[in-house]
Parts: C-alpha cells; sequence; structure tokens
C-alpha cells in the first residue's frame, strides 16, 4: 500500500503539478504588489481615488447597488491580464522565438513532422495511383 503511495506521489505529472501550484503563488504575490503598490497609485494620481467603489452607487429601497465596486474589479482584472502579459508572457514568446531562429526550428517544418504516419501513407498511396492512371 506505502509503495503504490509512494509511486502516485513520485510521478512526474504531481510533482510539476505541485512546483506549479507553488511558483504560482510566489509569482501572484509579484504580481499583487505590482497592480496593488505601482498602477493602481499611479490610476489613482490620474483619476484622484484610489478605487472605483464609490462611483455609481445607487440607493434602491434602502439597498445600495454599487456598480464602481464591479468596476474596481474589472480594472483590477484588466491589470493584473496586462502585467501578465506583459511581463510574462510577451518575453517569453520573445525568447522562444530567439532560440528556435537560433536553432533553425522552422514551425511549418514542426507540422510536417507532426503529421499521422497513416494519413501520409494515404497520401503517397493516392499520389501513386494517380501517377498509374
Amino acid at each position: 500500500m506505502l509503495t503504490g503511495f509512494k509511486n502516485f506521489i513520485m510521478k512526474g505529472n504531481v510533482v510539476d503539478l505541485a512546483v506549479a501550484v507553488v511558483m504560482g503563488t510566489a509569482f501572484g504575490s509579484v504580481v499583487t504588489a505590482l497592480v496593488n503598490k505601482v498602477l493602481m497609485p499611479f490610476i489613482s494620481g490620474l483619476v484622484g481615488a484610489p478605487n472605483f467603489d464609490s462611483f455609481a452607487r445607487v440607493e434602491l429601497r434602502g439597498n445600495a447597488i454599487e456598480f464602481g465596486v464591479l468596476l474596481t474589479a474589472v480594472v483590477n482584472f484588466l491589470l493584473i491580464a496586462a502585467a501578465i502579459y506583459f511581463v510574462v508572457v510577451m518575453p517569453m514568446n520573445l525568447m522562444i522565438e530567439r532560440r528556435n531562429r537560433r536553432l533553425g526550428i522552422d514551425k511549418s517544418v514542426k507540422k510536417d513532422a507532426a503529421e499521422d504516419p497513416q494519413v501520409a501513407l494515404l497520401t503517397e498511396i493516392r499520389d501513386a495511383l494517380k501517377d498509374r492512371v
């Protein structure tokens, strides 16, 4: 029983997932700090408020409808998405592109290599039959 558990824990995908969760948590604090301590104060300086919570607040029969809270959440989401894109995704894509150019890897070669062998064989048979006729 313990051997099976040990084998399960030592599988690559379980370890990879654990590492990804830890790295994601650590990176989350970096993105949160960027948004809360850099981008939001900058926006606050532009618009004069640290968030939009009090914007478009409506009272309806004693209940507060706060559209500004939704607006703050949307702005935070967009800031986080932009931070991840410009700080992680874009530089990573540039690094991959440079590496592929340096190694001479062409995307069209990858597509040909990934073609199903059965499809390739059927294509050859079709072409041979065309040449025969």
